[in-house]
């Protein structure tokens, strides 16, 4: 049961009032997830996609696929 008194804690506030522009949906993330992260590889310092970055900083199950996918590119393979 939901306690009707719960406050909101610092991190849920912030997600609640983060700026969405510019606005992309979690399907359009998605479908730009890998130019993303290549992208992100060249030049972890970038300003493009910015669309992306505020997705990701709002959306944790986006946030957490990019996550991944850096985590997979990135890692080495050791046979």
């Amino acid at each position: 049961m939901t306690d009707p008194l719960r406050r909101l804690d610092d991190h849920a506030v912030r997600l609640l009032t983060l700026d969405t522009e510019p606005w992309l949906s979690c399907e359009d993330c998605f479908a730009l997830m890998d130019v993303y992260v290549e992208t992100f590889l060249e030049d972890p310092g970038t300003n493009a996609m910015p669309q992306m970055r505020v997705h990701l900083s709002g959306c944790p199950a986006c946030a957490e696929e990019a996550e991944s996918l850096l985590e997979l590119v990135t890692s080495t393979h050791v046979d």
